[in-house]
Formats: C-alpha cells, sequence, structure tokens
C-alpha cells in the first residue's frame, strides 16, 4: 500500500534534494515568516513527509529553526550566510556613511537597492519617524516597473532585461493601474537622459521617491538609492541634488572615474 503523504507528485518526481530545501525555504515570506509544518508543504508544494524531512535536516544545519509551539522559522545561520553576499554587505558596508548623511540631511527614507533578475531586492533602508509607511523590507523584492531604485536599475539593465519586463506585468499597486509598454519605455529613455527616476504613490500613503543610479567598475550601473518621502512634506526637485550628489560619492568610492565633461 503506498503511503500518499509520502509520494512525491509527478512533477517533482527526480527533483535534486538541494531544488527541495529551497522550496522550504522558499516558502517563508515576510507576511509568513513562522510556518507550520502543514503551511510549509502547502507553500512549498512538497508532501509533508517529504517537507517534514527537509525541514528537520534544515534545522539541524541551522538554517531552520523550531519555535517553543514547533512551528519553523529562518534560522541565523542561515542569516549569517546571507550577510556575506558582496553584493549586499559589502556595497551596504561602503554606502552605508553616505545613506546615512542623506538620511540625516533629508529626515526621509532612505533606500539602497540591486537588481536581482526581474525585480529590485533592498539591501538597506533608513527609516524616519512621520516619514510615512514604506511597503518594502530589507531583503523584500520590489518590482522593477513601478518603483524609483527599480527604474533606475531597470533603465540601465541589458536591453533583453528590458523586454522582458516590457512584455511582463506592467501593473501598478495598489493604484490597480497598468502601465503600457511605450510609456515604460519612454519613461527608462527619462531615467537615462536625466540620470534620476522620480516616481509617486497617491495611497494608501502619498508618497514621492526620487532615486539615481550607483555606478561600479567599467561604469556598470551596480545598485540605485532612493528618497522615499510623504507627497507634500517634500518635492521631487528639493531632493534631486542630495540624491545624484551621494549616489555620485558612493560611485566615486565604487572606483567608478566619470569622464571629462
Amino acid at each position: 500500500m503506498v503511503d500518499e503523504g509520502s509520494a512525491v507528485p509527478a512533477k517533482h518526481a527526480g527533483e535534486p534534494v538541494l531544488d527541495r530545501a529551497f522550496r522550504v525555504l522558499g516558502a517563508f515570506s515576510a507576511a509568513e515568516d513562522s510556518l507550520s509544518l502543514t503551511s510549509l508543504s502547502v507553500r512549498s508544494g512538497l508532501p509533508k513527509s517529504t517537507a517534514l524531512r527537509m525541514a528537520t535536516r534544515l534545522v539541524e544545519l541551522g538554517a531552520l529553526e523550531r519555535t517553543a509551539e514547533g512551528r519553523y522559522v529562518i534560522g541565523l545561520r542561515l542569516y549569517e550566510i546571507a550577510s556575506l553576499a558582496p553584493r549586499s554587505h559589502g556595497l551596504r558596508a561602503l554606502a552605508l556613511p553616505y545613506l546615512e548623511d542623506l538620511h540625516l540631511a533629508t529626515g526621509q527614507h532612505v533606500l539602497l537597492a540591486v537588481r536581482d533578475g526581474h525585480e529590485a531586492v533592498l539591501i538597506e533602508r533608513l527609516s524616519a519617524h512621520q516619514a510615512g509607511r514604506v511597503m518594502y523590507r530589507v531583503g523584500g523584492r520590489m518590482p522593477l516597473h513601478a518603483t524609483g531604485v527599480g527604474l533606475a536599475l531597470l533603465a540601465h539593465a541589458p536591453g533583453e532585461v528590458q523586454d522582458e519586463v516590457l512584455a511582463g506585468d506592467l501593473s501598478l499597486q495598489p493604484e490597480n493601474v497598468v502601465r503600457s509598454p511605450q510609456e515604460l519605455r519612454r519613461l527608462l529613455a527619462q531615467v537615462r537622459t536625466e540620470g534620476i527616476a522620480m516616481t509617486t504613490r497617491p495611497f494608501p500613503d502619498p508618497m514621492v521617491s526620487v532615486a539615481a543610479p550607483v555606478i561600479g567598475a567599467r561604469r556598470a550601473v551596480v545598485a540605485a538609492l532612493s528618497v522615499v518621502a510623504p507627497l507634500g512634506s517634500a518635492d521631487a526637485a528639493s531632493l534631486r541634488p542630495a540624491v545624484v550628489a551621494v549616489a555620485r560619492a558612493i560611485s566615486r568610492q565604487l572606483g567608478h572615474q566619470e569622464r571629462p565633461r
């Protein structure tokens, strides 16, 4: 008699163990950072017995931890390893003094993000009291087409990446408005020309974002930073000089030398 609870779905048959482990780790999110075994099984798409084996081993390795209630959470060992990623830790360490200056000068939220595929990953956020809500957390993913840092990164991404994003979902949330590919392409050209990306979000809290690319060696855009402020307390024009100056300062530290004008 076959144990249905331990049978592996046909689509996952023969899947490498490492892939299954990443399914388990990928089941967690900012909204659901503590999962029962049943939730872990459902969200990872693995049978409960397989999810249990993976989770047990990951707990032994420190990648997961179990709470007193028997639920699973991400372990400190995984955080320790992830913190060594050069595109997050190294860049963040170099940029942090400049981000702190920008945060102090503006009194607003300051974000630093890098591109990973078709999304931006937030690697630092300095928050300000009374500066409105920011929808993204450190380590969280942000759409390239709908955020200030995302547009700054997408404008300088390879052509094939831009084409793939333009062919995908271009809706703006929570506005529930769809941006056309033609409109986005014009916007990206404008960002490249002006060296700055500006976006507004009308609700739930009206916000304005001013972002600029961070340029590394060989003039490659390696990150983007932005100031996000409540609409009305600050305007894009007043934030722009500070954002551009800090982005250039970080770029110089990364070894980029601007060509003579």
